[in-house]
Parts: structure tokens; sequence; C-alpha cells
């Protein structure tokens, strides 16, 4: 197969679609033009539940005062509101819902599986048991709890593929091994918080439920900062990622080096994951519906990475804003990432259903 053809085969799927093409020497970087719409679009739907969430509340705040708060012109309780106590959670919920998408894109393209999010085949469930661990034996810092989510789910993600191992790894085995290890790692799960203390148990069981209630600047910075240098990592390994979905065997033929390039996308996809599960516990369907739906409004035949960070920051936000106020003390996101996440994991399972008749 010629370089040529290669090419070709590559940019099939693209066909017919409006690029932007930026050209330098003998490089090439393809935008698509829709692509860069639904990015731009999403970026202005994360901006406006950004600022609902600085305004509204228990105490009203204007546009204007807000603007002086983070300008620094503003001193007192609204200082206090907009800076210390909504601020922090708003820039949680853009950072940790992007790294989430990311995290999900990766894997459902690895595996070329709408369902292989790290929350559903057990790897979300892995970082929270390293991360269980730490808490209930050692009551470790943020970076303790942060090691041991990331060597969970390392371990989780290890044991997942060998047992799904069968001269190769289809996405559908992947899958059910994945759910079954799910499984069993959440009745582990349950029984250290039975054997724990009572007062550490229920603090890691609220923990648990996924939740940004309390999330401080000291979380924030940590946990935006290891983001940050996953992204980039995740942005090195976009095109080689695309390559894969060719197949192995053109992936090769272009150079890309498959074994590694798997091996680095469940390293970021997993570190991801377990960089968000430290910080605030295990968010799941975020990482699960946020490609899919990413892809859906780009309209692209693969997964793409910028896209589903977006979907995955608008999401998280508006969960998040929806759990300070349904109820009269702020609710847990998780409990209402669950709520939305499972009604599209229905209606997924029922969109693949058809296609199989």
């Amino acid at each position: 197969m010629t370089r040529a053809s290669i090419d070709r085969a590559e940019r099939a799927v693209d066909f017919g679609r409006p690029t932007i093409v930026v050209r330098r020497a003998r490089f090439g970087v393809r935008i698509d033009l829709r692509t860069l719409i639904v990015c731009v679009s999403l970026a202005v739907a994360v901006m406006a539940v950004a600022v609902v969430a600085l305004t509204s509340g228990s105490y009203q705040l204007g546009i204007l005062q807000v603007i002086s708060a983070l300008a620094g012109r503003e001193s007192g309780i609204v200082h206090e509101i907009v800076v210390e106590w909504r601020l922090p959670r708003v820039v949680a919920t853009v950072v940790f819902g992007a790294a989430l998408g990311v995290s999900g894109a990766m894997f459902q393209s690895l595996t070329r599986n709408a369902l292989a999010s790290p929350d559903v085949i057990g790897f979300s469930s892995g970082s929270y048991t390293g991360a269980l661990i730490v808490i209930i034996l050692v009551g470790g810092s943020y970076i303790q709890v942060a090691a041991g989510a990331l060597l969970g789910g390392v371990a989780t993600a290890v044991l997942v593929y060998v047992l799904a191992w069968r001269r190769g790894v289809q996405g559908f085995r992947l899958v059910v091994v994945g759910i079954g290890v799910s499984a069993m790692l959440a009745s582990l799960n349950t029984w250290m918080l039975l054997k724990a203390k009572l007062e550490v148990a229920m603090a890691a069981a609220a923990w648990g439920a996924g939740s940004l209630n309390g999330v401080s600047w000291d979380q924030v910075a940590i946990g935006s900062a290891f983001i940050a240098v996953l992204l980039v990592g995740a942005g090195l390994l976009s095109r080689p990622m695309r390559q894969l979905e060719l197949g192995d065997d053109t992936a090769a033929a272009q150079g890309v080096s498959v074994a590694i390039t798997r091996l680095g996308l469940i390293v970021v996809g997993v570190a991801l994951t377990a960089t968000v599960t430290a910080a605030s516990g295990p968010i799941v369907f975020i990482a699960l519906s946020a490609p899919q739906i990413a892809r859906r409004l780009a309209r692209t035949a693969g997964i793409t990475l910028a896209p589903a960070a977006f979907a995955g920051a608008l999401l998280l936000g508006v969960a998040d804003l929806i759990a300070q106020r349904i109820a009269p003390t702020p609710l847990p996101v998780g409990v209402i990432t669950v709520m939305i996440g499972g009604g599209y994991l229905g209606w997924l399972l029922f969109i693949e259903a058809r296609r199989r008749l």
C-alpha cells in the first residue's frame, strides 16, 4: 500500500466535509469546519453556565458585581462568595468535566465501542478502590489519595485487559469483562466501608457519591495542573489514535507504534479519571455520554477529543448547577449525573440493539 493510498484511506471518513487546511512546509493541519463551530458553540454554552453559577444561588449577585469581585475591586461578603466559594467549584466543573470527556473519548476510540468508558468498564471503580484504601488505612493528603487512585485505576486496567485478551482485545468482550470487574470492586468497596471506623466510613461514602461540595482552591489547582499535563499528552496522542481507528495494520503501515500508542492511551485515560476521582470522588456517566454527544453534534465518523472535552465540561457544569439548586441543601453532583447518564445509557442500548436487528 502506497503512502498516497494510505492518506486517502485516512481522509475517507471526512470526504465531502468542509475543512480548513493550514500548510506549513511538508506538514499540514486539517481542521474540520463543523467541528470548530461545535467547539466554539459548546465553549459559549460552558461560559453561560459558569455565569449562571457565579451569579445565582441563595445570595443573588449581578454580573457587574461578579466582574468586580474577579477583578479584585470587591471586598467583604461579595468577594468571599464569588472568589472563595463559587469560583473554585465552577473551575472544577470545567476542568474535571473536560478531563472526563477526553478520557471517555480515548477509551471509546481505542475499543471502537460506545459503551467503553472508564466508569462502565471498571476503571473508575478501580480508582475509587485505590483512593479508598489510602483514605481508610492512611488518611492521606490529596497527593496520596491521587496516587492511590492512579495505582488502583492502572491495576484495574491491566486486570481487565488481561482477562479480556483472546488473541487481541475486542470492544464487546472488554465491556463485558469490565462490567464484571466493576461489580467485584463495588462489593470490595462496600466491604471496606463496613469495616472502617464510623466517621471515616461516613466521610468516604459521601465522597464516593461524587461531590464538588466544599472543593477548595488547593484541590482545583493541583488537579488542574495534573490534568493540563495529561491533556497535552492526549493531544499528542490524538492523531495516532485516529489512525488506529483505521485498523492496526493500516496504522502500522503509516509508522504508528501500535503497542506504544495503546499503552499511552490507557495510561493517560486512566490518569485523567484518577485525578478527578481523587479530588471529587467517582463522577459517573460524563465520560460515557460526552464523547458520543460531541460526535453526533460534530457529525464525525470517529471520536474527536476537543468536542468531547467541551461537551464534558458543559455536562458537568449543568449537572452541578442542578445539584446545587434542586434541593434545599446541595446534592452530590454524582447523583445528578447518574440520573442523566442512566437515561442516556438506556437510549444508547436501545439504539445499539436496533442496529443489530
